[in-house]
């Protein structure tokens, strides 16, 4: 934290306990994320005084929260997940709401980003593992693609040698790591880490998101926009791949023996 000059922190009271005294610096301010909404979070900032650089520590809603900062002020961004419950710490644009409906502004990178195994692991195990939510979504994704083609419906230009290296890497980086991500080992963390890059590697070029955001993501998104709650995001996708790969005749067996198997927890509490 010594080279961010003065910076200011992004995070939620249990990340910040864990992390506080391994920055070495202390923040000129520290926002405790508690909203996601656009105008409060536009308020927020506008009050913040004038810094170098921008530190999101946590989860998603904290490292969005950092990401739309970077990108409306400028400066440097370090990201330190402390979770890996979703993919946020590794895609480009901030997820927001605006009366409740999920947007996506701004593009920003993470300048570093901080992977550390044993603070990841501070984490309840449940929510680490909700992180394969956002790449096993790729077996429905895929899928809802193909068929939106199909009909001709689909609305991006349809790119079948991206439809394979994502269902290539979800083989690599999900199914044939089951025994690593079941007990958070080093190895299995980082198979979830390097699933989302290489997600990134395949849809930056696209400019969208097709291959892993399909029908599973927009029964999340329609569960919190109509309950007006918020879900853990991995939980919520895997019960939309639970719900759609058997709508679509998708081999559901073996996509929820996998989320019985690993322990994701895709069930209605």
């Amino acid at each position: 934290a010594s080279d961010l000059g003065k910076f200011v922190v992004c995070t939620m009271e249990i990340p910040w306990k864990i992390t506080e005294a391994k920055l070495g610096a202390k923040p000129c301010r520290i926002i405790l994320v508690t909203t996601m909404e656009q105008n409060a979070i536009d308020e927020q900032i506008d009050s913040t005084p004038q810094c170098d650089s921008v530190v999101g520590i946590g989860g998603g809603q904290a490292i969005d929260y950092a990401k739309y900062f970077s990108w409306k002020r400028g400066g440097i961004r370090l990201t330190i997940p402390t979770i890996v419950s979703v993919d946020a710490f590794v895609t480009p644009s901030a997820g927001l709401r605006r009366d409740n409906d999920v947007v996506y502004v701004g593009t920003s990178s993470p300048d570093p980003l901080v992977i550390d195994y044993d603070v990841i692991r501070t984490a309840p195990s449940e929510l680490n593992i909700a992180g394969i939510g956002d790449i096993l979504s790729i077996h429905t994704a895929t899928h809802d693609w193909e068929l939106a083609e199909r009909s001709g419906k689909s609305e991006y230009p349809f790119d079948g040698d991206s439809v394979g290296q994502a269902r290539a890497l979800l083989r690599s980086s999900v199914f044939e790591k089951i025994d690593d991500i079941r007990v958070l080992s080093d190895e299995g963390l980082w198979s979830i880490v390097k699933g989302y890059m290489m997600i990134n590697a395949v849809c930056l070029p696209l400019e969208h998101y097709r291959v892993e955001e399909g029908s599973e993501h927009y029964l999340f998104y329609e569960l919190e926009k109509r309950l007006k709650r918020s879900f853990i995001h991995g939980h919520v996708v895997g019960l939309g791949v639970y719900l759609m790969s058997r709508l679509q005749r998708n081999d559901p067996i073996t996509v929820t023996a996998f989320m019985n198997d690993v322990g994701l927890k895709y069930e209605p509490a």
